[in-house]
């Protein structure tokens, strides 16, 4: 049977009585857990839910959400996780786009569940953060028997090229994407506790947080929205030894005030992802506290694990490593011929971990999957040892005067001022040169610096066509629902006129 929530039922039957999810003091056993997504599956099939049918989770990481996500599962269904910050109108678009049967909200999500599911004409139910309280039908304790190919999930992109679009990730794709984490990259085991502040909605704390903690019987602490001094107090207060986050989340930490009397000796790996993790930060983190940062790559279509810096190799600060197991990587020219190494190329991927596609759209799915190879939009180079160097996204590249100026470069050398918290590298419109670098930039707390002296730090550190002609001071940077820095979304400082 290849169901995911196969998982569940057999951590509940070797480790029933072990924490599987906690929140602060609320704990749910393995078969808690269990009994909790059968009768939400039951309730399902009462509701008339078949397999196959799209139902949607719009939470945050509360337990309710691993215990709605497991229960459609079991039932056969199709989850389609969304942002919970998002408003009625965009709620909307996913139902109308995913066929949608049924959408669970949370009862702390205001009125864009009620308000969309009424407007499409589906169920809508709001739940507590702690899940359901009345339930129909028989439960399910069983999964419904489902395919390798199978749509397990339908995971909406983020839309920056146009509408979102959903990638069908099947069971098979996350099942193996897990069980690759779990054996190879975490060495994850039932003792393990797992930081949960990855929201759950979005593939990398999908996968590696909640997926991989099901399989192996691993507790998963759960942080509902990242707060650097609440994820301090978290570390220890749980035993916490798997930390997985985005690099905003490092640098927050590393930067509070309480860091100092924070006791993070339990951690024992940590992994960065979402985007590129400075070295800077890497290396202050696993200094403060003596613990190994493991960065690697991966998308929402990759399921989404593509390549890290795993243990028993050597390990490259700054590049996001070697292709895991089951998937193959390249980097490619405009033509689709592998360059040479060191050259600077797109990022293609192929194996087990690759999506089957966009929902309902084969032409963008022909457009990004190419003889078997899934087309990433992101630029790379490979060394001679075989490890891969993001260097930045296509559409962020920089076009200077007729010179590439990737943005991710000059960010590095940013972060290495003492008093840079975040940095986002931008191209601002030039009348003559097509575009000028720019940089958005976030001091830490209680640091002074100006944009001249920013500007001349660059300077004397990366060639004259690529330091920040243009720098502004700013509160803090636009971040997505995982912590990641939207460049798309850095406003240019005002010229004055």
């Amino acid at each position: 049977m290849t169901n995911l929530a196969a998982n569940l039922v057999a951590s509940a039957q070797r480790h029933g009585d072990r924490p599987a999810v906690r929140l602060d003091e609320h704990v749910l056993s393995y078969a808690q857990l269990h009994a909790s997504a059968a009768a939400v599956a039951g309730d399902l099939r009462e509701r008339g839910i078949s397999p196959g049918d799209r139902v949607g989770l719009v939470l945050p990481n509360v337990p309710a959400f691993p215990i709605l996500f497991y229960g459609a599962l079991l039932a056969g269904a199709t989850v389609v996780p969304m942002n919970p910050l998002l408003k009625g109108r965009e709620v909307e678009f996913y139902l109308r786009d995913s066929q949608m049967s049924l959408v669970y909200g949370w009862d702390g999500g205001g009125d864009a569940v009620p308000e969309a599911s009424a407007e499409v004409g589906i169920p809508g139910v709001v739940v507590g953060a702690l899940g359901p309280n009345e339930l129909g039908g028989q439960p399910i304790t069983e999964p419904v028997e489902r395919a390798d190919s199978d749509t397990a999930v339908l995971l909406y992109t983020s839309g920056t090229t146009g509408k979102p679009k959903g990638a069908e990730l099947t069971h098979h794709n996350l099942a193996s994407n897990a069980t690759m984490a779990v054996e190879t990259l975490f060495e994850l085991t039932p003792d393990d506790v797992v930081m949960g502040c990855l929201p759950l909605f979005h593939v990398f704390g999908l996968t590696c947080a909640l997926n991989t903690s099901v399989q192996v019987g691993a507790c998963l602490t759960l942080l509902p929205r990242f707060d650097p001094a609440k994820a301090l107090q978290i570390v220890p207060r749980d035993g916490v030894t798997i930390f997985e986050g985005v690099p905003t989340m490092y640098a927050a930490m590393l930067n509070h005030p309480d860091v100092d009397a924070a006791d993070m000796s339990s951690l024992r790996t940590c992994a960065t992802g979402g985007s590129a993790m400075p070295v800077e930060v890497l290396r202050g983190f696993e200094t403060k506290f003596d613990c190994q940062v493991l960065e690697g790559y991966g998308l929402s279509e990759t399921s989404p694990v593509a390549s890290f810096n795993q243990p028993g190799y050597e390990r490259k600060p700054g590049s996001i490593g070697l292709p895991v197991r089951g998937c193959e990587m390249k980097v490619v020219d405009l033509d689709g011929n592998e360059v040479g190494l060191d050259e600077p190329g797109e990022i293609v991927i192929r194996g087990e971990n690759v999506m089957k596609g966009y929902w309902g759209r084969p032409e963008a799915t022909a457009e990004a999957i190419k003889d078997g190879w899934f087309h990433t939009g992101d630029i790379a180079t490979k060394d001679a040892d075989g490890y891969y160097f993001i260097v930045d996204r296509k559409k962020d590249l920089i076009i200077r005067g007729g010179y590439n100026v990737y943005p991710r470069e000059v960010e590095e050398v940013l972060y290495e001022h003492p008093a840079v918290a975040e940095a986002a590298v931008i191209g601002v419109k030039h009348a003559d040169l097509g575009e000028e670098v720019g940089a958005a930039v976030s001091l830490k707390p209680g640091q002074e610096a100006t944009e001249d002296e920013l500007r001349e730090f660059v300077k004397q550190r990366i060639a004259a066509y690529k330091y920040p002609r243009e720098i502004w001071l700013v509160p803090e940077l636009p971040k997505g629902p995982t912590g990641k820095i939207l460049r798309r979304e850095v406003k240019e400082m005002p010229r004055e006129a």
